[in-house]
Protein backbone atom coordinates (compact mmCIF):
# COMPACT_ATOMS: atom_id res chain seq x y z
CA UNK A 1 0.00 0.00 0.00
CA UNK A 2 1.30 3.47 -0.87
CA UNK A 3 0.21 6.75 0.66
CA UNK A 4 -0.22 9.50 -1.93
CA UNK A 5 2.83 11.58 -2.77
CA UNK A 6 3.40 14.10 0.01
CA UNK A 7 4.21 17.77 -0.55
CA UNK A 8 7.50 18.35 -2.36
CA UNK A 9 7.89 14.79 -3.50
CA UNK A 10 7.94 12.40 -0.52
CA UNK A 11 6.36 9.02 -1.11
CA UNK A 12 5.37 6.90 1.90
CA UNK A 13 4.90 3.14 1.68
CA UNK A 14 2.75 1.33 4.24
CA UNK A 15 4.69 -1.89 4.89
CA UNK A 16 3.54 -4.94 6.82
CA UNK A 17 5.03 -4.58 10.29
CA UNK A 18 6.51 -8.10 10.09
CA UNK A 19 8.19 -7.32 6.76
CA UNK A 20 10.08 -4.22 7.85
CA UNK A 21 13.86 -3.94 7.29
CA UNK A 22 14.74 -4.69 10.94
CA UNK A 23 14.33 -8.40 10.42
CA UNK A 24 17.10 -8.51 7.85
CA UNK A 25 19.58 -8.02 10.69
CA UNK A 26 21.38 -11.32 11.34
CA UNK A 27 20.75 -11.05 15.09
CA UNK A 28 17.03 -10.48 14.62
CA UNK A 29 16.11 -13.45 12.41
CA UNK A 30 14.02 -14.97 15.20
CA UNK A 31 13.04 -11.73 16.90
CA UNK A 32 9.47 -11.37 18.17
CA UNK A 33 8.02 -7.87 18.17
CA UNK A 34 7.41 -6.74 21.72
CA UNK A 35 3.71 -6.93 22.54
CA UNK A 36 2.11 -5.61 25.73
CA UNK A 37 -1.40 -6.99 25.34
CA UNK A 38 -4.14 -7.74 22.80
CA UNK A 39 -7.10 -5.45 22.12
CA UNK A 40 -10.40 -6.70 20.79
CA UNK A 41 -12.11 -4.03 18.62
CA UNK A 42 -15.85 -3.80 18.04
CA UNK A 43 -15.55 -5.76 14.80
CA UNK A 44 -14.16 -8.75 16.77
CA UNK A 45 -10.91 -8.73 14.81
CA UNK A 46 -7.76 -9.02 16.89
CA UNK A 47 -5.59 -5.92 17.09
CA UNK A 48 -2.18 -6.14 18.71
CA UNK A 49 -0.99 -3.16 20.73
CA UNK A 50 2.78 -3.06 20.41
CA UNK A 51 4.36 -0.81 23.03
CA UNK A 52 6.76 -0.69 25.92
CA UNK A 53 5.70 -1.91 29.33
CA UNK A 54 7.07 1.01 31.32
CA UNK A 55 6.99 4.38 29.52
CA UNK A 56 4.55 6.78 31.13
CA UNK A 57 3.88 10.48 30.52
CA UNK A 58 5.78 12.92 32.72
CA UNK A 59 5.14 16.52 33.64
CA UNK A 60 8.12 17.62 31.54
CA UNK A 61 6.33 18.18 28.23
CA UNK A 62 7.17 20.61 25.44
CA UNK A 63 5.45 23.98 25.30
CA UNK A 64 3.67 22.86 22.13
CA UNK A 65 2.03 20.05 24.11
CA UNK A 66 1.14 21.91 27.32
CA UNK A 67 -2.49 22.83 27.87
CA UNK A 68 -3.45 21.18 24.59
CA UNK A 69 -5.36 18.12 23.61
CA UNK A 70 -3.57 15.64 21.34
CA UNK A 71 -5.93 16.60 18.52
CA UNK A 72 -4.58 20.14 18.58
CA UNK A 73 -0.92 19.17 18.45
CA UNK A 74 1.04 19.72 15.23
CA UNK A 75 1.33 16.58 13.14
CA UNK A 76 3.89 15.43 10.62
CA UNK A 77 3.29 16.74 7.12
CA UNK A 78 2.67 13.31 5.56
CA UNK A 79 -0.49 12.78 7.63
CA UNK A 80 -2.16 15.61 5.71
CA UNK A 81 -2.14 13.35 2.64
CA UNK A 82 -2.99 9.94 4.05
CA UNK A 83 -2.20 7.45 6.79
CA UNK A 84 -1.18 3.84 7.31
CA UNK A 85 -3.54 1.22 8.78
CA UNK A 86 -2.90 -0.83 11.89
CA UNK A 87 -0.56 -3.72 11.22
CA UNK A 88 1.65 -1.64 8.92
CA UNK A 89 4.34 0.98 9.40
CA UNK A 90 5.12 4.03 7.24
CA UNK A 91 8.46 4.00 5.42
CA UNK A 92 9.65 7.01 3.47
CA UNK A 93 10.81 5.96 0.01
CA UNK A 94 14.32 7.15 -0.83
CA UNK A 95 15.75 7.77 -4.29
CA UNK A 96 19.18 6.52 -3.23
CA UNK A 97 20.38 3.30 -1.70
CA UNK A 98 22.89 4.76 0.72
CA UNK A 99 22.49 3.74 4.32
CA UNK A 100 24.15 6.84 5.70
CA UNK A 101 27.12 9.14 5.26
CA UNK A 102 30.66 7.86 4.78
CA UNK A 103 32.14 8.03 8.24
CA UNK A 104 35.70 8.71 7.11
CA UNK A 105 35.10 12.40 7.91
CA UNK A 106 35.06 13.93 11.41
CA UNK A 107 32.15 15.44 13.29
CA UNK A 108 31.90 18.14 15.92
CA UNK A 109 29.58 18.24 18.91
CA UNK A 110 28.34 20.88 21.33
CA UNK A 111 26.64 19.05 24.18
CA UNK A 112 25.54 19.02 27.76
CA UNK A 113 26.42 15.69 29.30
CA UNK A 114 26.38 13.62 32.43
CA UNK A 115 28.19 10.34 33.00
CA UNK A 116 28.41 9.40 36.65
CA UNK A 117 25.63 6.79 36.80
CA UNK A 118 24.37 3.74 35.00
CA UNK A 119 21.67 5.11 32.69
CA UNK A 120 18.57 3.37 31.38
CA UNK A 121 16.98 6.37 29.72
CA UNK A 122 16.96 10.08 28.91
CA UNK A 123 14.59 12.74 27.65
CA UNK A 124 14.76 16.27 26.29
CA UNK A 125 12.54 18.87 24.65
CA UNK A 126 14.44 20.13 21.60
CA UNK A 127 13.63 23.35 19.75
CA UNK A 128 13.32 22.67 16.02
CA UNK A 129 15.27 24.77 13.52
CA UNK A 130 16.39 24.55 9.92
CA UNK A 131 20.16 25.16 9.92
CA UNK A 132 22.12 25.94 6.78
CA UNK A 133 23.96 22.88 5.43
CA UNK A 134 26.73 23.67 2.96
CA UNK A 135 26.96 20.50 0.88
CA UNK A 136 25.33 17.15 0.26
CA UNK A 137 28.06 15.45 2.29
CA UNK A 138 27.39 17.56 5.40
CA UNK A 139 24.65 17.28 7.96
CA UNK A 140 23.49 19.11 11.09
CA UNK A 141 21.46 17.48 13.84
CA UNK A 142 20.17 18.01 17.36
CA UNK A 143 19.47 14.99 19.50
CA UNK A 144 19.26 13.06 22.74
CA UNK A 145 22.05 10.49 22.84
CA UNK A 146 22.82 7.55 25.10
CA UNK A 147 26.14 5.75 24.74
CA UNK A 148 28.45 3.22 26.33
CA UNK A 149 32.02 2.25 25.49
CA UNK A 150 35.42 3.75 24.65
CA UNK A 151 35.81 6.98 22.72
CA UNK A 152 36.64 5.34 19.39
CA UNK A 153 34.30 2.35 19.61
CA UNK A 154 31.28 3.34 21.69
CA UNK A 155 27.77 2.05 21.12
CA UNK A 156 24.95 4.58 20.85
CA UNK A 157 21.24 5.05 20.36
CA UNK A 158 20.04 8.57 19.61
CA UNK A 159 17.10 10.46 18.18
CA UNK A 160 16.09 14.02 17.33
CA UNK A 161 15.97 16.17 14.21
CA UNK A 162 18.43 16.51 11.35
CA UNK A 163 19.07 18.32 8.09
CA UNK A 164 20.86 15.63 6.11
CA UNK A 165 20.80 16.01 2.30
CA UNK A 166 22.72 12.77 1.76
CA UNK A 167 20.18 10.61 3.54
CA UNK A 168 16.99 12.56 2.81
CA UNK A 169 17.81 14.13 -0.59
CA UNK A 170 16.81 17.62 0.51
CA UNK A 171 17.50 20.36 3.08
CA UNK A 172 14.38 19.85 5.19
CA UNK A 173 14.46 19.32 8.94
CA UNK A 174 13.39 15.73 9.57
CA UNK A 175 12.78 13.39 12.49
CA UNK A 176 15.46 10.73 12.83
CA UNK A 177 16.51 7.73 14.89
CA UNK A 178 20.09 6.47 14.73
CA UNK A 179 22.29 3.76 16.21
CA UNK A 180 25.90 2.58 15.90
CA UNK A 181 28.13 0.00 17.57
CA UNK A 182 31.62 1.27 16.63
CA UNK A 183 31.85 4.92 17.58
CA UNK A 184 29.82 6.10 14.55
CA UNK A 185 32.66 5.19 12.19
CA UNK A 186 31.87 2.27 9.86
CA UNK A 187 28.51 1.21 11.24
CA UNK A 188 25.65 3.56 11.74
CA UNK A 189 22.10 3.66 10.54
CA UNK A 190 19.50 6.41 10.18
CA UNK A 191 15.86 5.40 10.62
CA UNK A 192 14.95 2.24 8.68
CA UNK A 193 17.59 2.58 5.97
CA UNK A 194 19.32 -0.54 7.26
CA UNK A 195 18.26 -3.37 9.61
CA UNK A 196 18.14 -2.80 13.35
CA UNK A 197 15.41 -0.44 14.57
CA UNK A 198 12.01 -2.11 15.01
CA UNK A 199 9.18 0.32 14.32
CA UNK A 200 5.82 -0.35 15.96
CA UNK A 201 3.91 2.88 15.24
CA UNK A 202 1.71 3.25 12.16
CA UNK A 203 1.42 7.00 12.86
CA UNK A 204 5.00 8.32 13.05
CA UNK A 205 7.20 8.62 9.95
CA UNK A 206 10.94 8.36 10.57
CA UNK A 207 12.54 10.83 8.21
CA UNK A 208 9.29 12.76 8.21
CA UNK A 209 9.24 16.52 7.60
CA UNK A 210 9.03 18.55 10.83
CA UNK A 211 7.97 21.79 9.15
CA UNK A 212 4.95 22.35 11.51
CA UNK A 213 7.32 22.37 14.49
CA UNK A 214 9.79 25.05 13.33
CA UNK A 215 10.58 27.36 16.25
CA UNK A 216 8.72 25.09 18.69
CA UNK A 217 9.84 22.09 20.74
CA UNK A 218 9.56 18.38 20.19
CA UNK A 219 9.95 15.83 22.96
CA UNK A 220 12.47 13.03 22.48
CA UNK A 221 12.70 10.15 24.96
CA UNK A 222 14.79 6.98 24.83
CA UNK A 223 14.26 4.44 27.60
CA UNK A 224 15.25 0.82 28.16
CA UNK A 225 12.46 -1.59 29.00
CA UNK A 226 13.77 -3.55 32.01
CA UNK A 227 11.76 -6.61 31.01
CA UNK A 228 13.19 -6.97 27.48
CA UNK A 229 16.33 -4.74 27.34
CA UNK A 230 14.79 -3.04 24.29
CA UNK A 231 15.56 0.68 23.98
CA UNK A 232 12.26 2.42 23.21
CA UNK A 233 12.03 5.73 21.34
CA UNK A 234 9.14 8.06 22.11
CA UNK A 235 8.39 11.14 19.97
CA UNK A 236 6.12 13.63 21.74
CA UNK A 237 3.28 11.47 23.08
CA UNK A 238 3.81 8.56 20.66
CA UNK A 239 6.00 5.48 20.96
CA UNK A 240 7.75 4.98 17.62
CA UNK A 241 9.52 1.66 18.20
CA UNK A 242 12.72 0.32 19.69
CA UNK A 243 16.30 -0.78 19.21
CA UNK A 244 16.41 -4.43 20.33
CA UNK A 245 18.93 -5.08 23.06
CA UNK A 246 20.31 -7.96 20.99
CA UNK A 247 21.93 -5.60 18.44
CA UNK A 248 24.18 -4.21 21.19
CA UNK A 249 26.78 -5.64 23.52
CA UNK A 250 27.61 -2.87 26.00
CA UNK A 251 24.37 -0.96 25.48
CA UNK A 252 22.31 -4.10 25.92
CA UNK A 253 22.15 -3.50 29.65
CA UNK A 254 23.02 0.13 30.30
CA UNK A 255 24.42 3.41 29.04
CA UNK A 256 27.24 5.20 30.81
CA UNK A 257 26.74 8.64 29.26
CA UNK A 258 23.77 10.85 28.38
CA UNK A 259 24.30 13.75 25.96
CA UNK A 260 21.94 16.46 24.77
CA UNK A 261 22.93 18.82 21.99
CA UNK A 262 24.01 19.44 18.43
CA UNK A 263 26.27 17.78 15.90
CA UNK A 264 27.84 18.89 12.63
CA UNK A 265 29.32 16.33 10.28
CA UNK A 266 31.60 17.47 7.44
CA UNK A 267 34.98 16.79 5.85
CA UNK A 268 35.64 20.51 6.43
CA UNK A 269 35.37 20.67 10.22
CA UNK A 270 38.67 21.36 11.95
CA UNK A 271 40.08 22.84 8.74
CA UNK A 272 40.40 26.21 7.04
CA UNK A 273 38.32 27.20 5.24
CA UNK A 274 35.87 25.66 7.67
CA UNK A 275 32.50 24.30 6.62
CA UNK A 276 29.67 26.82 6.67
CA UNK A 277 27.26 24.18 7.93
CA UNK A 278 25.47 25.60 10.97
CA UNK A 279 24.47 24.00 14.26
CA UNK A 280 21.15 24.68 15.96
CA UNK A 281 19.79 27.68 14.08
CA UNK A 282 23.19 29.10 13.23
CA UNK A 283 23.32 31.39 16.28
CA UNK A 284 25.70 31.05 19.18
CA UNK A 285 24.10 30.15 22.51
CA UNK A 286 21.65 32.81 23.64
CA UNK A 287 20.82 32.40 27.33
CA UNK A 288 18.87 35.69 27.48
CA UNK A 289 16.25 35.31 24.73
CA UNK A 290 16.95 31.64 23.88
CA UNK A 291 17.06 32.42 20.16
CA UNK A 292 19.50 29.60 19.54
CA UNK A 293 19.59 25.85 19.77
CA UNK A 294 17.72 25.11 23.00
CA UNK A 295 16.96 21.95 24.99
CA UNK A 296 14.71 21.97 28.06
CA UNK A 297 13.03 19.25 30.10
CA UNK A 298 16.24 17.24 30.37
CA UNK A 299 15.62 14.05 32.32
CA UNK A 300 17.63 10.95 33.13
CA UNK A 301 16.81 7.46 34.31
CA UNK A 302 19.75 6.71 36.60
CA UNK A 303 20.40 3.32 38.20
CA UNK A 304 17.02 2.12 36.87
CA UNK A 305 15.10 4.75 38.82
CA UNK A 306 12.16 6.73 37.35
CA UNK A 307 12.94 9.79 35.18
CA UNK A 308 14.20 12.83 37.08
CA UNK A 309 16.08 16.03 36.47
CA UNK A 310 19.87 15.56 36.60
CA UNK A 311 21.61 17.38 39.40
CA UNK A 312 23.25 20.49 37.89
CA UNK A 313 26.52 19.70 39.65
CA UNK A 314 26.70 16.39 37.75
CA UNK A 315 26.38 18.08 34.34
CA UNK A 316 28.94 19.91 32.26
CA UNK A 317 29.15 21.28 28.73
CA UNK A 318 31.56 20.50 25.94
CA UNK A 319 32.23 21.83 22.46
CA UNK A 320 34.76 20.49 19.98
CA UNK A 321 35.17 23.88 18.26
CA UNK A 322 34.24 26.77 20.56
CA UNK A 323 34.89 29.44 17.94
CA UNK A 324 32.52 27.70 15.52
CA UNK A 325 29.86 26.16 17.77
CA UNK A 326 29.46 26.89 21.46
CA UNK A 327 27.53 25.58 24.46
CA UNK A 328 26.04 27.08 27.62
CA UNK A 329 24.19 25.43 30.50
CA UNK A 330 21.77 27.79 32.26
CA UNK A 331 21.19 26.68 35.86
CA UNK A 332 20.70 29.88 37.88
CA UNK A 333 17.29 31.52 38.38
CA UNK A 334 15.52 28.82 36.37
CA UNK A 335 13.37 25.94 37.67
CA UNK A 336 15.36 23.38 35.66
CA UNK A 337 18.61 23.32 33.67
CA UNK A 338 18.38 24.75 30.14
CA UNK A 339 20.98 23.94 27.51
CA UNK A 340 21.80 26.56 24.83
CA UNK A 341 24.07 25.71 21.92
CA UNK A 342 24.87 26.31 18.25
CA UNK A 343 26.82 28.45 15.89
CA UNK A 344 27.36 29.43 12.24
CA UNK A 345 30.45 27.38 11.58
CA UNK A 346 32.59 29.32 9.11
CA UNK A 347 29.69 31.26 7.61
CA UNK A 348 30.40 34.99 8.08
CA UNK A 349 32.54 33.98 11.05
CA UNK A 350 36.26 34.77 10.59
CA UNK A 351 37.04 33.35 14.04
CA UNK A 352 36.16 29.83 12.93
Amino acid sequence: MVVEKVKDGDIVDCVDIYKQPAFDHPLLKNHTIQVLFTLYPLDNSNSILMKSSHLDPTEHTPRTMQNSSSSKLPSQVWLQYGSCPNGTIPIRRSSNNHQTNSYSHPRKFSVALTEIYSYSGAKGNIKVWKPYVESVGDYSSSQVMLRNGPLTAFETAQAGWAVNPFVYNDAKTRLFAYWSVDGMRNTGCFDLTCPGFVQTSHEILLGGDLDPYYGAEISIQISKDPNTNNWWFKFNDKEVGYWPGDIFQLMKYQATSVRWGGEVYSQKVGTHPHTETAMGNGQFSDHVFRRSGTITGMLIEANSNPPRQPDPETMFVSSDEWSCYDAYLLTRHVPEPVFLYGGPGGRNNPMC
